[in-house]
């Protein structure tokens, strides 16, 4: 939500508020691996010479995968 002013206002109970999608994923690959990580969200740029770099532009052209990787962060930090 915003302000009247434009201005977001603060977010304490979302754990994504304020993590960048690359932090997120950065945080997952160290958590789980690639390979791993390739298994609980079945995409190719996760199991087919994974990057940081290439799976960052997949997520952020596709919804769906992008809903994973956020939920799954969720779930996994709340462990």
């Amino acid at each position: 939500m915003k302000k009247e002013n434009g201005v977001p206002e603060s977010q304490p109970n979302n754990p994504l508020h304020g993590k960048t999608l690359e932090a997120i994923l950065v945080y997952l690959v160290s958590y789980y691996g690639w390979e791993e990580l390739g298994e609980i969200i079945r995409i190719n740029s996760f199991r087919s010479n994974p990057s940081i770099k290439s799976s960052l532009k997949f997520l952020r052209r596709t919804p769906w995968a992008r809903e994973k990787v956020e939920q799954l962060y969720v779930d996994t930090i709340k462990k």
